[in-house]
């Protein structure tokens, strides 16, 4: 039980879950994902470094791949009815999940499903059925349907059934334990309802919490650019982990981290003794990059990072590029935005603004400067994009 509950929010019922853990019997343990995007970053693998957990404990782990709910929107969290994907998009992400999950998860301990195998038998009666278990009024209870209602922001048909849907699965599958999110709880539970309406045993629900961002305020998202992405570089991974506050290094820690309870208890102890915080830092870092990468992958960012970062030196692998000068000069707003260095001139003013502008490795204090053609210069934003420009 210490395992298991290290890093979750609730347990329900906590009861529950000690005496099927404590009866010996192999669990099933369920967890979803909707293939809503190709990469899964961090965040992702809070779910699924807690599917690891029952797996070293002896359970299998049933990682669901929602080919069929993606198709839906899953409307946890919305303010506005999500579009749904095409079964096109949603097979092409889902490819890649199988070829991710499997850093985190013990192949011999996994059974990859789709909810299509029984969503798509299940059939327009069998949907009826379904939706005939449910009260519209106990649908409205979920907080962000009601909210929306309240509100008069539209609820599609279809959203409403997506927690029926997700509920089923559970049924499908004969689910002992279903993990997800705390956005995730109430679908969770539908399904501990339906599978009592089914005559089945009820599955315990275990929620993780959702991990912030490398801002430490936001939910880790790609669309907000606060995510570490498990497909990325080795240096962009290592650098994008040391920039995480100190504060919030001990929640990656707790929530990502393999290293026991402890192991990171002695950590806390010996920051407050003295140690660097950038020290522990390196060993979060180096863990995790070593176990989407490799471990000697893991030890030459490091040494990148120390290079870079701690002795002022700049990258040998950063892109070169020939940009062409527009009579003679370009604006340096337009160069970094021409060279992938920003994603727009507005950005390029307000990154010089801050101070985050280097050329050659001196800042940039003129957002408005103009360089020449003719010239070659290395370009730095922030602390980890670079690039050679040559402006023709």
């Amino acid at each position: 039980m210490e395992m298991v509950a290290r890093g979750t929010d609730e347990i329900i019922p906590n009861s529950e879950l000690a005496n099927r853990l404590a009866a010996g019997r192999p669990l099933r343990v369920k967890a979803g994902f909707d293939p809503t995007a190709p990469d899964l970053h961090l965040g992702h693998t809070v779910l699924i470094n807690k599917m690891r957990h029952f797996q070293e404990l002896g359970h299998e782990a049933i990682f669901l791949i929602g080919d069929f709910t993606g198709m839906i929107g899953d409307p946890s969290g919305k303010s506005a009815t999500r579009p749904p994907l095409s079964r096109e998009q949603i097979e092409a992400n889902a490819a890649t999940y199988k070829d991710q999950i499997f850093k985190i998860l013990d192949p011999d301990r996994t059974t990859v499903d789709f909810n299509s195998r029984w969503m798509d038998e299940l059939g327009a009666a069998g949907l009826i059925s379904l939706a005939s278990r449910y009260t519209v009024a106990r649908m409205l209870e979920r907080d962000d349907f009601s909210k929306r209602y309240k509100s008069n922001q539209p609820i599609a048909i279809h959203e409403l059934l997506y927690p029926l849907a997700q509920g089923y699965d559970s049924v499908a599958l004969k689910a002992d334990v279903e993990l997800g999110g705390t956005d995730q709880k109430f679908n969770l539970l539908v399904g501990r309802e339906l599978q009592k309406q089914y005559g089945q045993a009820q599955q315990v629900v275990v929620t993780v919490p959702l991990l912030e961002g490398l801002d430490g305020v936001n939910k880790m998202s790609k669309s907000l650019d606060n995510y570490v992405g498990i497909t990325e570089p080795p240096n962009e991974m290592f650098g994008k982990l040391m920039s995480v506050s100190d504060e919030l290094m001990w929640r990656y820690f707790d929530l990502l981290s393999f290293r026991t309870n402890s192991e990171i208890y002695r950590m806390r102890e010996n920051m407050e003794a003295g140690t660097n915080p950038r020290d522990i830092k390196f060993l979060l870092a180096e863990e995790i990059v070593g176990r989407f990468h490799s471990a000697s992958a893991a030890i030459r960012a490091k040494e990148e990072f120390i290079r870079r970062f701690q002795k002022g030196a700049m990258p040998d692998d950063m892109p070169e590029l020939d940009i062409d000068a527009v009579d003679g000069k370009l604006p340096l707003a337009n160069l970094l935005k021409l060279a992938g260095l920003t994603s727009s001139t507005s950005e390029s003013h307000r990154m010089v603004t801050q101070g985050a502008v280097k050329i050659d490795g001196e800042p940039v204090k003129d957002s408005r400067a103009e360089i020449d053609a003719h010239s070659s210069h290395v370009y730095q934003v922030g602390k980890r994009r670079f690039a050679k420009v040559t402006l023709r």
